[in-house]
């Protein structure tokens, strides 16, 4: 079953820019993104949002960049023709949801609260 987002205002989201996920489609604060631009063919990651051109916005996460992969967002989203390499995008997404400190972003939603690791109960 396709469950639809209910709309949201800018209003409703804060203060700052919102943006849109180009896997998820979820409208949310610039923060929560990262924003990801063209160059030589190959999608690179732009942490620090200076990059000059066209940037698409994706969560820092595996399952959003395979949405986006899958539906093709990234050549509409950034409106170029063909097909771009993801590979260095991938590696650093996997690299900053695996744990490994970065200077792109914290994954959504982290495991550990007040410095300690959640425990699952059994």
């Amino acid at each position: 079953m396709v469950r639809h987002q209910e709309p949201v205002s800018a209003r409703q989201l804060g203060p700052g820019p919102v943006r849109t996920c180009v896997g998820c489609r979820a409208r949310v604060s610039d923060a929560e993104l990262l924003r990801v631009v063209h160059v030589d063919g190959a999608l690179v990651p732009d942490p620090r949002r200076r990059a000059p051109g066209r940037g698409a916005w994706v969560h820092p996460e595996p399952g959003c960049l395979a949405k986006a992969e899958k539906r093709r967002a990234f050549p509409r989203a950034l409106r170029v023709q063909g097909t771009l390499d993801v590979a260095g995008l991938r590696s650093e997404i996997e690299r900053v949801a695996g744990g490994v400190g970065t200077g792109i972003l914290p994954p959504r939603g982290g495991t550990e609260e007040a410095g300690r690791p959640v425990m699952s109960q059994p």
